[in-house]
């Protein structure tokens, strides 16, 4: 199981097909609590969404959804 908590958010280029799939999935849901609840359970430190807004999570799909399609471009 890819362990998120140990890896960089910012150098998504360096994340496996899987973990970026698991991110993604988290942000997904993340986005959906913070947009259908008007107190969205708060997140331990070590989240890696920890203290980001819906603006800073649709930021970070966008670049999970660029990061992927990277991934399969690249000739293994």
């Amino acid at each position: 199981m890819a362990n998120l908590k140990l890896k960089d958010i910012i150098h998504l280029e360096n994340w496996n097909e899987k973990e970026l799939r698991k991110l993604k999935m988290l942000v997904k849901n993340r986005l959906q609590s913070l947009e259908s609840s008007s107190r969205p359970a708060k997140l331990k430190e070590n989240h890696p969404l920890f203290q980001m807004d819906d603006y800073a999570c649709k930021s970070l799909l966008e670049n999970i959804s660029k990061a992927q399609r990277k991934l399969k471009i690249q000739p293994d």
